[in-house]
């Protein structure tokens, strides 16, 4: 029985009797998933749960009965033990990786205390309770309580890449009253404090518990807490109470199985599986019944020489059935699962090996995470982006502010005139400060002027930047730098030191900033920090006997917290911050508060109260700030500028002509999201119509959306079936909408915008969903903006749900986490917020703009070898096994083979199944160059028109097509025909082998017809093919061979005298001729007469290529070349249709986004990130914030002579 859930953890430290009555794990883990004995047996019950293989091993049982066998066992047993065989020594091989990783985890040493000495023991042998002693670089045991560490204020260091992927360190810090313990083993011994805490769960930045020790309790949280699996860093000693050890680690926690994602294609390849199943069971009934009315009514005649061994039609047909199903078997691949295992891996390998993916500045690569979700990449339908960080740079640069009602940041010429600002603009000067960044670049003087002038509101402004926030300072090489958790705080810390406030040092309970040279030490009272839902932070200071609160957050958050009587600046600020909103800038409103000492008194009562609960802590906590944060002063607001990354609109502007929607989720301001929008070519002045959805109340919000529907439909001309039923008359047709949609969103393109309080009352009932889901999948473009990440998921979610589209995330922040892993495909962008997104993702990669090729090019050219891939695969099946069908009708149904067996099991694992890979792996219908060029390729991908029932039903069809024409041809071209030595040719093993050379030869002479793309690799595949199987009957039905073999290989010398037969030749040529001429003439003329987009651009190739060898000119030439040719225009004018309406202006109007994590501010009240006082103390805390150079889009790389990237 396993121990029963834990609702609260209880614990004493150096107690291991008290604590082992409750049974907690201990410090074993074990992330393998079987041992000697169980491997086998478990192995091989997972693998039969897959219904294909579980389906052959009944057929290779039944196959051991011999009434109903007519094949050898071998021939189902070996591609069945083959295939267990290979799957089973990958499985082993994965598993014996993971228990060579168990066993150097559990036997790491450490030290733990017992009793009053101290011992080195293994990492399994750690017990909950126990007091640990790491030493620097080492890796944390289990989950701790740090109690005291070597460092001032008893900090640590440590790396967390192995929880969070983050190489850069974050800091820790024990409590004031358990850093006393030093490293002093006596005072440990009689260390008995009781500790209470949540039970295991896997939230790695949450932890509340208390600590009870000599009458006193204090609070606990994240802060000093170490987690399994960080690293030791910059820190000689630390100790730690064990409160999670083993399995209950958040480590562990957060080790469980991933959700698995599965394609549109796989689970339709999992439903023809089943019809496939279906068909045979159909045809094997056929077969039984004929068999009971054949044995019936012919059977008595035949006695004499074939004796019934079984009484009755009835028990011979049932037996018959089961024997059909093991001679029929091939029509259900064994193979199938595995050969597409096969092919993604290589689909995936060249996404992670494609150059032209390669971001240079940061050498990181594109990464295909997953390796089953590759054609589901040429399906998109909706992608939904992060902005900050995701198309723009997430690089700040400090560009503008508003000071009590004056704006800084702009020049103007004589005539008032704003003058545009540019690289050759002359910049201020700051060297005069001696604390100034070279790389800082402002280009309105007039603020440095007022700053030495001394203006009061100019020098509040600074302070506060300079004491409101979270970074670190630290000295690199004699010079003062900053490590910040945002580049949203570095760019605001680094403007007030070159403006003359410099940030210089932090203790737990003090800021030091250096003004004018002078230094002014503040003491640190109070960080009330950011999160999500607050959208501002705080601190309260005290200089001298005044206390002051400084606030910056969200300015519709802020402004909601002033007091009255600022009402014209508030005016002035809101005016100025559209102004900055409309130049696409990140703003952030300041305010301050000066706070009465005995408010202070009584409020700090209120929070210790609180910070000790273990109730519903956080709550208490925010609506304790609220309280303060109450009755500001405005002091202004800052613009930071994030720009773009390079690329991006050419991106998305191919990704609109693939028919691809886009969603931006941001937490922006509306304002700053639509200009982004125009930045980026998301919204343009094409567009018909821009709506906009920003109520706030409910019934506002609802109504807005409503209207934004009834607007589009009739812009579209667009009409449900209740406005048809009301129009038309008794007996009018009504089955039909009034014109096709997608027609008409080639004509037509609108967008919306909607803020996040808006999108709540959309999302808060199902009828108002689905209204707001119709409007928004009528826009190119949707803009949701002031949005959590709760809502990000929601929203993906909702399209999941009710458009059954496939769905991609992209995102490169902690919180894009949640959408990346609702959306069928999530794609992490390796940015300058940690690696959480990258962990949580599919695909990876640096740039937004590597979006495009993703998807026009790899995910296209996936999906596109998936579907032929699958097509051949059915085909060729049905096209050998229904040969086994139509020879029942002449052998009694007797279940009879019509092949040789040997060559039934050969068929699919060497004659034909290298070509059908290598057109999975390699073949492509236009070159990636193309695939760009011409975004409008994508679409069929979305419409599955490449593999669908439809298509599939193709394939069964001309399969036993091929099968009936190669077996009746060769029935009427042997009956009566003899050989030249005038013996009869009309054997059932001479006419087995012609039908299977024919059946090899036809199947691959149709698969190199319509393969696209050669290279040597398709050459060699598809000719040693056929060339094999000729090896194979030369062999195998040899005179040696059957004298060694007899009761094995039966077919000895037919080979011989199938190519001494004129007929054999005559109706090869006749099949090849009547299978696939038809073919050919079909393609030649619908190339022709209605050519698809492909077959044009296909066209176009040639056409370049032979210019190119005629004139053995580049790209220039080429260039001409197609602006003379009417391919292009008929290309284009065929798939664009010109789009008609009122032009949208520019937004004016622009937004908020505060890139800040919470919990930063309780660290630092500790003295968490400070190595000791002094004026620079060391950070350690994220990586140093730098401005990474411009990088330049690289070109394109051609894949035309080589898929392999």
């Amino acid at each position: 029985m396993g121990r029963p859930s834990e609702t609260e953890r209880s614990l004493k430290a150096n107690d291991r009797e008290y604590n082992s009555q409750f049974k907690y794990a201990n410090n074993y883990i074990r992330t393998s998933k079987y041992n000697i004995l169980t491997f086998i047996p478990v192995n091989l019950f997972e693998q039969f749960l897959r219904i294909a293989n579980f389906y052959f091993l009944i057929l290779f049982i039944m196959q051991l009965i011999g009434p109903i066998s007519s094949l050898n066992p071998v021939t189902t047993g070996l591609p069945l033990v083959f295939v267990l065989a290979v799957t089973a020594t990958k499985d082993g091989v994965d598993d014996f990786q993971r228990h060579r990783s168990d066993s150097v985890v559990n036997n790491r040493e450490t030290d733990i205390l017992v009793e009053d000495e101290r011992k080195t023991t293994r990492w399994q042998d750690v017990q909950v309770g126990d007091i640990i002693k790491m030493k620097n670089n080492e890796f944390v045991a289990a989950d701790l309580l740090l109690l005291s560490s070597s460092e001032p204020h008893s900090l640590v260091y440590i790396e967390t890449a192995e929880l969070d992927g983050e190489t850069n360190l974050k800091v820790r810090q024990a409590l004031p009253e358990t850093a006393l313990l030093g490293e002093d083993q006596g005072r440990f011994k009689d260390f008995k404090a009781e500790l209470k805490c949540e039970p295991p769960n896997n939230k790695l930045d949450r932890f509340e518990g208390t600590l009870t020790w000599e009458g006193d309790t204090f609070p606990l949280t994240n802060d000093q807490i170490l987690l399994r699996g960080c690293r030791l860093r910059n820190t000689k000693w630390c100790y730690g109470i064990v409160i999670f050890a083993g399995r209950d680690t958040k480590l562990m926690q957060n080790s469980g199985k991933a959700k698995f994602k599965r394609t549109s294609i796989d689970r339709m390849v999992n439903k023809l599986v089943l019809a496939i199943f279906v068909i045979l069971f159909v045809l094997c009934l056929i077969c039984a019944i004929a068999s009971s009315v054949w044995e019936a009514n012919y059977g008595n005649a035949f006695q004499a020489y074939l004796p019934w061994e079984y009484d009755g039609p009835a028990l011979i047909a049932t037996l018959v059935f089961f024997s059909y199903i093991i001679v029929m078997n091939t029509l259900v691949p064994i193979s199938l699962y595995v050969t597409i295992e096969l092919i993604r891996m290589f689909q995936s390998l060249w996404i992670s090996w494609d150059k032209a993916m390669y971001y240079a500045p940061k050498d990181t690569p594109a990464k295909a995470r997953s390796t089953n979700l590759n054609e589901e990449l040429g399906q998109i339908q909706y992608v939904f982006t992060d902005k900050t960080g995701t198309l723009t740079q997430n690089i700040m640069t400090f560009n503008k502010a508003s000071i009590a009602g004056r704006k800084f940041g702009e020049l103007k010429d004589e005539n008032g005139e704003v003058i545009e600002i540019t690289d050759q603009t002359p910049m201020v000067d700051f060297s005069k400060n001696p604390m100034y960044e070279p790389d800082f670049r402002f280009c309105d003087n007039s603020l440095l002027t007022a700053m030495e002038k001394g203006d009061r509101h100019c020098w509040m402004f600074f302070r506060l930047l300079a004491l409101c926030h979270t970074v670190m300072p630290e000295i690199v090489e004699d010079k003062l730098e900053y490590q910040a958790q945002s580049p949203d705080e570095a760019a605001l810390v680094s403007a007030a030191r070159n403006f003359g406030f410099v940030f210089k040092s932090r203790t737990p309970t003090t800021i030091t900033v250096e003004v004018q040279g002078e230094a002014d030490k503040y003491e640190l009272l109070h960080i009330l920090d950011f999160n999500n839902v607050r959208k501002r932070m705080s601190v309260v200071v005290r200089q001298g006997h005044k206390i002051r609160l400084y606030c910056k957050g969200a300015d519709n958050v802020i402004m909601a917290r002033l007091g009255e009587g600022s009402e014209q600046l508030i005016d002035i600020t809101n005016q100025h911050l559209q102004d900055f909103a409309g130049e696409g800038l990140r703003t952030l409103c300041l305010a301050m508060k000066d706070i009465d000492e005995d408010y202070y008194q009584a409020w700090k009562r209120k929070h210790h109260a609180a910070a000790t609960s273990l109730d519903d802590r956080e709550a208490k906590l925010d609506e304790l700030y609220e309280e303060i944060e109450t009755n500001m002063s405005l002091l202004g607001a800052t613009a930071i500028e994030d720009k773009l990354q390079d690329g991006v609109p050419t991106a998305i502007e191919n990704l609109h002509k693939a028919n691809i929607k886009l969603w931006v989720l941001t937490g922006d301001k509306l304002e700053t999201a639509i200009n982004i929008g125009y930045s980026c070519k998301l919204l343009t002045d094409q567009m018909n119509e821009m709506f906009t959805i920003d109520a706030s109340e409910q019934n506002l919000a609802e109504q807005q959306v409503k209207d934004c529907l009834e607007k589009i439909r009739d812009v579209m001309g667009i009409k449900d079936k209740e406005e048809l039923r009301a129009a038309a008359g008794d007996g009018d047709d009504i089955s039909y909408k009034s014109k096709d949609e997608d027609e008409l969103n080639d004509v037509y393109s609108f967008a919306m915008v909607v803020t996040g309080a808006a999108l709540a009352f959309a999302l808060g009932n199902e009828e108002m969903e689905q209204i707001f889901l119709a409007a928004a999948c009528y826009c190119k473009t949707v803009i949701c903006c002031r949005v959590t990440p709760l809502q990000k998921a929601q929203v993906v979610d909702l399209v999941k749900r009710y458009k059954k589209a496939v769905t991609l995330s992209i995102g490169d922040g902690a919180n894009d986490v949640s959408m990346i892993k609702t959306a069928h495909i999530g794609v992490g962008i390796s940015g300058q917020e940690g690696m959480q997104a990258v962990l949580a993702s599919d695909f990876s990669f640096a740039q937004f703009r590597f979006l495009e090729r993703l998807l026009l090019v790899h995910g296209r050219w996936s999906y596109y070898r998936m579907c032929k891939f699958l097509s051949y695969f059915f085909y060729k099946n049905f096209a050998q096994t229904v040969g086994h069908f139509w020879f029942a009708f002449f052998c009694g149904f007797s279940a009879m083979t019509l092949y040789d067996e040997w060559y039934i099991s050969a068929y699919n694992i060497f004659f034909t199944s290298l070509p059908v890979i290598a057109i999975g792996i390699f073949d492509q219908d236009v070159s990636d160059k193309k695939s760009i060029e011409y975004p409008e390729l994508y679409k069929p991908g979305q419409k599955s028109l490449f593999f669908n029932y439809w298509v599939f039903s193709k394939s069964l069809l001309q399969g036993v097509l091929t099968s009936l024409v190669l077996f009746f041809i060769t029935y009427g071209v042997l009956a009566g025909d003899l050989f030249p030595d005038g013996m009869p040719a009309h054997s059932q093993s001479l006419m087995g082998c012609i039908i299977a050379t024919m059946v090899v030869v036809v199947v691959n002479l149709k698969i190199a017809l319509d393969t696209a793309y050669w290279n040597i690799i398709t050459h060699i595949v598809i000719w040693a093919s056929v060339i094999m199987y000729l090896i194979f009957i030369f062999l195998f039905y040899s005179e040696p061979v059957y004298s060694a073999f007899q009761t094995i290989f039966t077919y000895v010398g037919v080979p011989v005298m199938m190519f001494r037969l004129p007929a054999f030749y005559f109706s090869l040529i006749l099949v090849v001729t009547i299978l696939l001429l038809p073919l050919m003439g079909k393609r030649a003329v619908q190339a022709d007469v209605q050519p698809t987009l492909a077959d044009k651009v296909r066209l176009e190739q040639r056409q370049e290529r032979q210019e190119l060898k005629k004139a053995r000119k580049k790209s220039l030439q080429l260039r001409g070349f197609r602006s003379r040719g009417s391919v292009r225009d008929s290309v284009r004018s065929t798939t664009g249709l010109q789009r008609t309406g009122s032009k949208r202006p520019a937004s004016s109007r622009s937004g908020y986004a505060f890139s800040h994590q919470e919990g930063f501010g309780e660290i630092i009240q500790k003295g968490v990130n400070m190595r000791n006082g002094n004026e620079a103390g060391q950070a350690a805390e994220g990586k140093n914030v730098r401005k990474a150079s411009k990088d330049k889009r690289a070109p394109q790389a051609t894949i035309e002579e080589s898929p392999v990237v």
